[in-house]
């Protein structure tokens, strides 16, 4: 049979020959709902083998008030700066054929899909996604949900109850659950940052979407779109999303509003390498690898104060 006739050397330059082709359209594919290129301003700045990256998150202090000319007690502004190193790490994922696999294609004039090359490239987005928002605790990482460094308060425990839950509240406790989390960011940094985005468990986002406010056809996410306080103050739309991660980003495993502004000067993950095929290397008797690899950061909070969470809008789910 003519697989049988097919060596190993035939089998590399066939699949060599397939490659180019497969990563091309690979790398093509869009991931809609993979979140944290939209969320998390991505630096690709770094050279691809550094170590680490060096930044600065910095709050500034200080209030200007009436003074003598004659006085010497100046008021005097300045910034508290904190030095934080964050190291760059690789990962991998790559994809393998058999020559059972390569030869049954030739043997039939077939060129390979690129099916295996897409699970490697989808697990790359899947495993940065998680880094983003949560981090990695190996590797002393937090992510964009639960950096040590951001304000943490509980949501107002006036629904049913003096319950906490978006699920015991109206539509109006709800919607001003939110602008409250937006306000607090903006009074505590004495108005120098407001949040344009707002994160919430899935559960949160579904009551936001279908809960009604009185007496009208509109829902609690419709009003808040049109009528939050970002988007009355800049006349910019406020980002607002489910994200599943903070389903237990809460203390005690409760669901967790985030609200931050999405700026590059604010936070931003280092991705010096995208996710790239080496060459095709036989790595057995029969086997061929694709090997796959990655250089990635941490999430870098260079201003906390442009990010609060406030937690127990859900609770632990069952």
């Amino acid at each position: 049979m003519y697989a049988e006739m097919v060596n190993d050397q035939e089998a590399l330059g066939f699949l060599i020959e397939q490659t180019s082709h497969i990563e091309t359209e690979v790398y093509r594919i869009q991931y809609p709902e993979i979140q944290y290129p939209v969320l998390v301003p991505v630096d690709e700045s770094a050279n691809d083998w550094a170590k680490s990256v060096t930044f600065f998150s910095m709050d500034r202090v200080g209030e200007a008030a009436w003074f003598n000319h004659m006085a010497t007690d100046m008021r005097l502004a300045d910034i508290n700066r904190q030095k934080h190193e964050h190291t760059l790490e690789m990962g991998g994922i790559g994809y393998r054929y058999t020559l059972e696999e390569l030869g049954q294609a030739m043997m039939v004039n077939v060129p390979l899909t690129n099916e295996k090359a897409e699970a490697a490239r989808r697990a790359y987005e899947e495993f940065v996604e998680g880094v983003a928002f949560a981090g990695d605790a190996d590797k002393g990482w937090s992510g964009l949900i639960n950096d040590a460094s951001v304000t943490r308060v509980d949501a107002a425990n006036d629904g049913t109850g003096t319950s906490r839950l978006w699920s015991n509240k109206t539509a109006d406790q709800i919607i001003r659950d939110v602008n409250d989390a937006l306000t607090g960011v903006y009074q505590t940094t004495r108005t120098v940052e407001t949040a344009n985005t707002v994160l919430l468990p899935t559960a949160a986002f579904n009551i936001l979407a279908t809960k009604r406010i009185a007496d009208t056809a509109m829902s609690a996410l419709e009003f808040l779109v049109k009528y939050n306080v970002y988007t009355v103050m800049t006349g910019q739309p406020l980002v607002i999303r489910g994200v599943r991660a903070l389903d237990t980003a809460g203390s005690g495993g409760v669901g967790r509003m985030v609200v931050y502004r999405r700026d590059p000067q604010v936070v931003k993950m280092h991705i010096p390498m995208r996710h790239r095929f080496l060459p095709v290397w036989q790595t057995g008797p029969i086997t061929f690898d694709v090997p796959g690899i990655f250089r990635i950061g941490g999430v870098e909070i260079r201003r906390p104060g442009a990010f609060r969470y406030v937690d127990g809008i859900t609770p632990v789910p069952a």
